[in-house]
């Protein structure tokens, strides 16, 4: 296929937090708000004067400093944000507005608050409390406790506007962007997909990393372009799968899958667009707050929620995408140590397969992928045995 317009670009931005559209924000005197976890809503911190980054650690390999404070034992992921904090990564943030929801990412925040790592005088960090169910009870307490830690924060220490308009205006900005990447997305339902999933993976987490009035017209332009898009006359894979999982911002492992031979289609994990670009709908008379409280905890399918009926919901979702994008099998991926996804992914590889006759998958990974040849060897035997499957049932 032609290569996309922008994906250099979009690729150059990735590989620094602090990239050329975040400091072209900084510039211009609007503040840059950090966070780690869905369950702060971004729209949010996208209200007038400052702007969302959803936090990353690229091409960090060797998180020993951090791991000096935060054990060997925990998550990669939470280790290289730390690391990467060390090194004068984040000294752009004006604000973490931090979720006790991960514990190894709510350790990472706890330490940017503590130890005053990030190198600007008027950083602060925020928590707020996210309930474990979805009942009315807890949609009031989340939606206060948005009101509170992160709106009254927002406009008490940075003069943010946090006004029903303000508010309007932002789920506006977040509904465009989110039109825009499920309509790129909606190309990877096609046969023969025009757009591969690591296309599409360095485009969603763009979305997430740069200020959305910076990256909204390059997301145009891109959503028009791949629809005159043509594909290869020949396919250049030789399955479809869905991704699922836990914290994963690193292209190169969607890249890495779709060197054996399965095109990504779908992205069910933490960064993924599956949950994160759901249009925000505000009925009339609602308060713009209580919306996207609502919203937000009627979206996630997070591992944490813990009731058996939700559990079975997770699955029943799975199994639902990998029939719209019309997948041949289901990779699911957990970052070594996580408390929530490791559990997760043991369920998901029994069940998907005993119920839903999907093929599963399972791979426990690090933050980076230092073990590549291994899992290639992993992905290319499960492509070899989707393909036999497909043979068996006469596909």
């Amino acid at each position: 296929m032609k290569d996309l317009k922008h994906l250099i670009y979009f690729e150059d931005l990735l590989q620094e937090a602090n990239n050329k559209l975040v400091q072209q924000a900084k510039s211009e005197g609007k503040y840059a708000i950090g966070y780690t976890c869905f369950f702060m809503p971004e729209v949010l911190l996208d209200l007038p004067g400052c702007f969302s980054v959803r936090l990353r650690a690229p091409r960090c390999t060797s998180p020993d400093i951090a791991t000096y404070y935060m054990s060997a034992r925990v998550c990669h992921y939470g280790r290289s944000l730390f690391e990467r904090a060390l090194e004068g990564g984040y000294n752009f943030l004006d604000a973490q507005m931090a979720t006790e929801t991960c514990t190894v990412t709510c350790r990472f925040q706890e330490h940017l608050q503590r130890m005053d790592v990030i190198k600007n005088p008027n950083f602060f960090c925020e928590f707020i409390d996210v309930p474990f169910k979805k009942t009315e009870n807890s949609y009031v307490h989340y939606r206060e406790q948005l009101r509170f830690h992160v709106l009254g924060k927002l406009h008490e220490k940075l003069g943010v506007d946090v006004s029903d308009e303000a508010l309007m205006a932002a789920i506006e900005q977040q509904n465009e962007v989110s039109r825009l990447i499920n309509e790129i997305g909606d190309y990877r339902k096609l046969d023969n997909p025009t757009i591969t999933g690591y296309e599409f993976a360095v485009i969603q987490l763009v979305s997430l990393t740069c200020p959305k009035y910076l990256i909204l017209p390059y997301l145009r332009e891109t959503a028009e372009e791949l629809k005159t898009r043509e594909p290869d006359a020949k396919p250049d894979f030789r399955c479809k799968v869905v991704l699922a999982g836990s914290e994963n911002d690193d292209p190169d492992f969607t890249k890495l899958i779709e060197s054996c031979g399965a095109r990504v289609v779908c992205d069910r994990y933490c960064y993924g667009a599956v949950e994160s670009r759901q249009i925000i709908h505000v009925a009339e008379g609602q308060d713009p707050l209580d919306a996207i409280a609502r919203h937000y905890l009627d979206a996630s399918n997070c591992p944490r929620f813990m009731p058996q009926d939700v559990m079975r919901g997770r699955k029943k979702e799975l199994a639902r995408l990998v029939k719209e994008y019309k997948a041949d099998g289901l990779i699911v991926a957990s970052n070594k140590f996580c408390e929530y996804w490791s559990y997760e992914r043991v369920i998901d590889t029994i069940v998907m397969k005993r119920d839903f006759d999907i093929p599963v998958c399972s791979i426990e990974k690090e933050y980076i992928n230092a073990a590549s040849g291994q899992l290639r060897t992993r992905f290319q035997a499960f492509v070899e045995s989707v393909e036999i499957k497909k043979i068996q049932e006469g596909k």
